[in-house]
């Protein structure tokens, strides 16, 4: 294209990452005049740095761990040997797998709908993108997000530092790894490379570990997980320094107390930024948050009235696959149809974590319920002693489940336990149906499956709510350790 080059269109989507993809979809819909502007590399962060590759080392990692633990069901397996290249192979592998099946599907695009290269804004309505100019009536801003690393610890370590999207071009596996951040990706990279051998230990300011909010479920998720790995949590500083080929991280606690220890890798796990910086949004007459990001109703993704829509990562909603497609959805179906604009539901929020025991987050959390003044009871159960739970040898963890008094309705669990990514699920639905704690006890529960422990969780649920009947203690059907 030359430097005058000109591209008039009805939908301008700046990424196409899995909120722009959604969002393409939902616009052509109404209008064949759509283009898709991206930066870098189709393939979107779930399938190529994220959600996938991260499950297959997962997956590795718990094969190893299962034959490690073997020796408890009486399975001698004998010792444990972690072929690191042929780890990394297989994630690799599998990981271009999916991504080629993201990059055929946006190359199938009629290549005028196609535009490489960086967007920025000139106005309301023009961006420019190399030197091609488009002006479009109508635009969704889909452009992600990025780890956030400190600038000082880039200078200081080179690159000895790494973020999780450099895990997956790793060839072998590295004899030792400082991880910093114990949210969600610290956790699952952490135990996972510890589980295959890694020398690993997981360091956070806070003594949170992973996203769960209740006090209880809190402590007793630090509780299971330092016993498994190396933690030093709720530091009052994390001094990392380059000394030739490794990194030596000095973790200070609030008591003064000091630990040094070397690594051959730091990986910082601290948190993501949205793409928002390098838009240009200065030169529009958007509103933005104290943080750069358009003001949106999340309902319609639209900012304000403009006929500018925000999908994605990018808004700092919920950094989550299919709330991204969600958002790109209804972004696209909204760009495409305005000013027909349409406020859409959205579903009952649903968050996991694949550690080991699993995490999940249905619903209303307990912080959300606090925060609201929400009156609210709380029905709890332990794995510890749950029949299937204890039978699988998975038997650690907790549930707790909310529902709101006066109404009997369900808001939304907590939990930490084995089947989370399933039992999770169920719990989200009888959120989003707005189901009450009786008509969930009222459903089918088999045995002996762990379903059973979030029936002990409801029915104590239910008796603190003081509605419907008083269920018994030890009901005749709900068989031994349910």
């Amino acid at each position: 294209m030359n430097a005058n080059h000109v591209i008039e269109t009805d939908v301008a989507i700046i990424g196409a990452g899995t909120a722009g993809m959604s969002a393409y979809r939902a616009a052509l819909e109404h209008t064949p005049r759509v283009l898709v502007i991206e930066r870098g590399v189709y393939g979107t962060t779930c399938a190529r740095v994220g959600c996938m590759p991260s499950k297959l080392l997962i997956a590795a990692a718990e094969a190893a761990h299962a034959v490690a633990g073997a020796a408890r069901f009486g399975v001698v397996a004998g010792p444990v040997a972690i072929d690191g290249r042929a780890v990394m192979a297989r994630v690799r592998s599998e990981r271009d797998r999916f991504v080629g099946f993201v990059v055929d599907a946006v190359q199938r695009w009629p290549a005028e709908h196609r535009l490489m290269g960086r967007a920025r804004f000139v106005d309301d309505h023009t961006l420019l993108v190399g030197a091609t100019q488009v002006r479009a009536q109508r635009i969704v801003i889909a452009t992600g997000s990025r780890p956030n690393v400190p600038e000082t610890w880039r200078a200081a370590l080179g690159d000895r530092l790494i973020v999780n999207d450099d895990v997956f071009e790793w060839t072998d596996l590295p004899r030792s790894v400082a991880v910093v951040g114990a949210g969600v990706i610290g956790l699952e990279l952490a135990q996972a490379l510890h589980r295959l051998g890694v020398r690993v230990r997981l360091y956070g300011r806070t003594d949170r570990v992973g996203p769960l909010t209740d006090p209880a479920l809190q402590a007793l998720t630090r509780q299971v997980f330092a016993a498994e790995l190396p933690l030093s949590t709720g530091l009052a500083q994390i001094e990392p320094r380059r000394d030739g080929d490794s990194v030596v991280v000095r973790a200070t606690g609030h008591d003064g107390s000091v630990h040094e220890e070397r690594f051959d890798w730091l990986l910082a796990a601290t948190g993501r930024r949205p793409n928002i910086d390098q838009l240009g949004l200065e030169h529009t007459t958007l509103p933005l948050d104290a943080d750069g990001i358009p003001l949106h109703d999340r309902r319609s993704a639209q900012v304000a009235d403009h006929p500018v829509f925000i999908a994605g990562d990018v808004n700092e909603d919920r950094p989550l696959l299919h709330e991204a497609a969600d958002e790109g959805r209804i972004a696209g179906d909204n760009a495409g149809r305005f000013p027909d604009v349409r406020m859409r539901p959205r579903r009952a929020p649903l968050a996991v974590v694949f550690s080991e025991p699993q995490i999940a987050l249905a619903g209303a959390s307990h912080a959300e319920l606090c925060a609201s003044g929400t009156a609210f009871e709380t029905g709890r159960v332990s794995f510890e002693d749950q029949g299937r739970s204890r039978v699988m040898g998975r038997n650690q963890g907790a549930l707790h489940v909310y529902g709101e008094v006066g109404t009997g309705r369900f808001l939304g669990a907590e939990m930490l336990g084995p089947a989370a990514e399933h039992i999770g699920h169920l719990l989200a639905w009888s959120v989003q149906r707005g189901d009450t704690v009786q008509q969930m006890l009222d459903s089918p529960f088999y045995h002996p499956v762990v379903e059973e422990g979030l029936r002990t969780a409801l029915r104590q649920l239910q008796r603190a709510l003081h509605m419907g009947p008083v269920p018994v203690e030890r009901c005749p059907d709900c068989g031994p350790g349910a």
